[in-house]
């Protein structure tokens, strides 16, 4: 831990995105091994990320916002949460409005699936990076809560390295085309992370923007993608693994600060 607390925001970013990349990497390489993964276990998996990334968007990012917007502090807060939060709404939309392959649904559909996935883990390599950008050095409190959000969404990445890798390979290409594209999705985290990390750095007051940003378009992603999908398999199982991962990103955070 006194290692991670010394580094910059810029090299905790690279390590903790690298970690949600290799998580969409390893999803992707289970087309190696298996043709798919049981209801339940992809229910639990989506809705305790759902529940640790809940957690995150309060704790790691809207908290640390909030302490440090300058007056009035609800402007800054409601103005770079709805604006995230809108950058996912539009980017649904647009990718809904895609027209590829549309003589073939399942080509379509495995082209839109791959599409999504990388749009949407453009902010959560955001969020991861803003986080780590604001971790103070020598803070276990900070470097903590940024690293436990990036369990969040590494979580989340390994069905999605699943959800762009198994699609493809149903639709004839191989195993390696497959499993190369479906860890490329994960690879945009990491440029992501580390320009959110280094602007926050560099630039005095982007602060508290950014981290409301973040959680603007987290808490979008959560709802839009992890909780439905999540639920679909099953309501009981999906509330107690988004309750399970909120309670231990609370416990951790309580804990250190």
């Amino acid at each position: 831990m006194n290692w991670l607390t010394s580094l910059s925001g810029v090299e905790l970013a690279l390590i903790a995105t690298a970690f949600t990349y290799l998580m969409t990497a390893a999803g992707a390489a289970l087309v190696f091994i298996c043709k798919k993964v049981g209801g339940s276990a992809f229910s639990l998996m989506m809705s305790s990320a759902a529940g640790i990334m809940l957690a995150s968007t309060f704790f790691s990012l809207l908290l640390p916002a909030m302490e440090q917007a300058a007056e009035p502090s609800y402007i800054v807060l409601s103005v770079s949460f709805v604006a995230g939060g809108i950058l996912i709404i539009v980017t649904d939309i647009v990718i809904g409005k895609l027209h590829f392959f549309s003589d073939n649904a399942k080509k379509r559909s495995s082209v839109v699936m791959c599409i999504a996935v990388t749009m949407h883990n453009i902010p959560e390599g955001l969020a991861v990076g803003v986080a780590c950008g604001a971790a103070i050095s020598g803070d276990a409190a900070s470097t903590v809560a940024a690293l436990m959000l990036a369990v969040g969404i590494g979580i989340q990445n390994f069905p999605e390295g699943m959800c762009v890798a198994f699609p493809l390979r149903a639709n004839g290409m191989s195993r390696g085309k497959s499993f190369f594209i479906g860890q490329l999705s994960g690879a945009v985290e990491i440029v992501a992370g580390l320009i959110g990390a280094a602007a926050v750095t560099a630039v005095s007051g982007i602060l508290p923007w950014a981290l409301a940003f973040s959680a603007g378009a987290m808490l979008a992603v959560v709802c839009s993608e992890l909780v439905p999908e999540s639920f679909a398999a099953g309501k009981i199982k999906a509330t107690i693994g988004v309750i399970a991962g909120f309670a231990l990103m609370m416990i951790l955070d309580i804990a250190f600060g």
